[in-house]
């Protein structure tokens, strides 16, 4: 039997060769470090409450939308988008001929109708008039009284005012248009006093009630703080099955009407791994830990979660009984060796 006897090509061996002694290399140098000291913990398993982030939308707590009530030529606009207004300014001055024709013709039949029981009551008085004239002539008076009273009403409906202190965010109409009852003229809003609508899940609903604080974040960070639930709907909405809240946001908060944000609510309590922010770094966009193998530094690869306080929740990349750097005299590198304050 003859013996197969195979030779690798040189050019292998050249490339493998270089390898191994970079790698050789590295490794050395590695080991050659000093060691850093660091600070390290224990990781453990922490019981939390879950966080849900729900959207909301910034809205004012007073907002009316201002509409006619009678048939009319508007007139007068004296206001202006984004104006600020005074409870009681003068808004719209719309013109109604024939309800003013009305307020003339009402008052003059109630002028008649006072002569006239005037007339009645001196008559009785002398013993020419029934007491039933009389007191037919004083139903009637009172009878144009109202009906002076409800032309009198309808005319000041032609003269429209502000109903609260706020601005004008929108305007429907010009001057010259023709009005008719329900139809939209203009929008105002009290900025000064803000809330976020937002509808929570019925799943949340047990754990939510008035005057429950939530967290509210503003995605282009205007403001993010804390705020209490002030309305909350007894019942859920049959499609959507959630529940309408409101979250009244403190006064001067520099936020606008319409923007979006972000509502963070605690669900029920769940187990989560959590370790101190600072043990925490970035490279590039990869977040990672540094935990302690021995008497040398393992980098980690983490995906880190909610922020509670100055612990953050890591999702994946470490385990339980896992021994993290949480500071150390230097920056670290994967096999570096540490010593343990």
């Amino acid at each position: 039997m003859k013996s197969l006897i195979l030779a690798a090509p040189a050019s292998l061996i050249l490339l493998t060769l270089p390898a191994c002694h970079q790698s050789t290399d590295e490794s050395r140098e590695t080991a050659e470090q000093p060691p850093v000291s660091v600070q390290t913990a224990s990781v453990a398993l922490q019981t939390v409450a879950n966080r849900v982030e729900i959207p909301g939308t910034i809205s004012p707590v007073d907002s009316a939308i201002i509409s006619a009530k009678v048939i009319g030529t508007i007139d007068n606009i004296p206001v202006s988008l984004g104006q600020a207004v005074k409870r009681g300014d003068l808004l719209v001055n719309i013109i109604a001929g024939e309800i003013s024709a009305k307020v003339l013709q009402a008052q003059a039949q109630l002028d008649q109708a006072v002569r006239d029981l005037a007339r009645e009551r001196e008559l009785l008085n002398k013993g020419a008039s029934t007491s039933e004239t009389v007191k037919a002539l004083e139903d009637r008076e009172r009878i144009l009284q109202a009906v002076v009273s409800e032309a009198e009403t309808m005319l000041s409906y032609t003269r429209i005012t502000a109903p609260f202190d706020g601005v004008i965010t929108r305007k429907v109409v010009s001057e010259g248009d023709l009005a008719s009852p329900g139809m939209r003229l203009l929008q105002i809003e009290n900025s000064s006093a803000l809330e976020v609508e937002t509808d929570i899940p019925e799943i949340l609903a047990p754990l939510i009630e008035v005057g429950t604080e939530v967290e509210v974040i503003m995605p282009g960070g205007e403001w993010n703080g804390r705020a209490s639930i002030s309305e909350l709907a007894p019942g859920a909405d049959p499609v959507s099955r959630t529940f309408n809240a409101r979250i009244a946001l403190p006064n001067d908060t520099p936020v606008r009407s319409g923007q979006f944000a972000r509502v963070r609510l605690s669900g029920h309590p769940v187990d989560a791994i959590l370790i101190p922010a600072s043990a925490v770094t970035l490279f590039g966009q990869i977040e990672r830990v540094f935990t302690v193998e021995g008497d040398r530094a393992d980098l980690r690869i983490v995906k880190t979660g909610a922020v509670h306080g100055d612990q953050v929740e890591i999702l994946a990349g470490l385990d339980a009984g896992d021994i993290i750097v949480v500071t150390a005299d230097q920056p670290l590198i994967d096999g570096q060796p540490v010593e343990i304050n």
